[in-house]
């Protein structure tokens, strides 16, 4: 190799994202420099944006009835759980039982569709991949952009039932900014494992389906987390949104400040999530374009 050649190899090496040439080389652990990696994706967040209103636009978001089926959509699977609880049970729930399995399941389905979206974010962008350098990281990011403003419509709707319920109103509802962030940051990391996952099993997409509605029975939201036998807590605790559900109910249907093990526990969950789907994303990110 010439002292031009590898001065070339060199540059690429360090700033792959900012040079104009693109020199691929071997990787500790398949990762590229991480700092300059980031930097490139903080400056195309508008990129983002741009995917994600093109995205909601497509789903006639921008349109009187699509807005108004994103709150009926939620709001109408929410009372048809309602029922079906109020059956099973023989009319044993009140109407704080609706309150609590509304917000939960509006919860629940941000993230939902959060996994179920990254999963199809990058075999979905295959013509962006092929044709155009950029943080491919930034796809799933947008995914979750979407399902995050679609989710801001039902708290509308939640909003209503909270005052005709009549919930306590108070200083710790302040709690549920950081408990929402936990659940955003969680559902990126998610998204990222399987938009990975999905390039190469393209099956996956269909195994989700049964997935989440696994996951929904095992989570806390069609009944409460006091409502778990005893024997079987140690079991459900291992749902990363157990402590998150159970957060978000104290806050806003008890009426009070979330436990600290709740906290932590959803803390830890959100950012390892984050931080293993985002590595995991990187280090396979150069073998998209061939899988494709």
């Amino acid at each position: 190799m010439t002292n031009v050649q590898s001065a070339v190899a060199s540059r690429g090496s360090e700033d792959e994202f900012n040079g104009e040439w693109h020199v691929y080389e071997p990787h500790r652990v398949g990762l590229p420099p991480l700092g300059s990696y980031f930097r490139t994706l903080w400056r195309r967040r508008e990129f983002v944006y741009a995917l994600a209103r093109a995205d909601l636009r497509a789903q006639h978001f921008n349109t009187t009835f699509g807005q108004l089926w994103l709150i009926l959509n939620p709001a109408l699977l929410a009372l048809v759980y309602f029922m079906l609880v109020a059956i099973v049970r023989n009319g044993g729930r009140g109407p704080e039982f609706l309150a609590h399995l509304m917000l939960c399941l509006f919860f629940f389905r941000l993230v939902s569709t959060s996994v179920g979206s990254g999963a199809r974010s990058v075999v979905g962008g295959g013509r962006l991949i092929l044709n155009m350098a950029f943080p491919r990281l930034l796809l799933p990011l947008e995914a979750v952009l979407t399902c995050f403003l679609r989710f801001l419509p039902t708290m509308l709707i939640f909003a209503i039932v909270f005052f005709i319920v009549g919930l306590p109103i108070g200083p710790h509802l302040l709690w549920t900014i950081p408990i929402l962030a936990l659940f955003v940051v969680f559902a990126a990391g998610a998204a990222m494992i399987t938009a990975t996952s999905q390039v190469y099993f393209r099956d996956l997409s269909n195994f989700l389906t049964y997935f989440t509605r696994i996951w929904l029975y095992t989570s806390p939201i069609l009944y409460y987390v006091e409502d778990i036998p005893a024997r079987l807590k140690p079991l459900f605790s291992l749902n990363p949104l157990y402590p998150m559900l159970g957060a978000l109910n104290d806050v806003v249907i008890e009426g009070r400040n979330p436990p600290f093990t709740f906290l932590a526990w959803s803390f830890a969950w959100a950012l390892g999530v984050l931080v293993a789907g985002s590595l995991f994303f990187i280090s396979r990110e150069r073998d998209f374009a061939i899988r494709l």
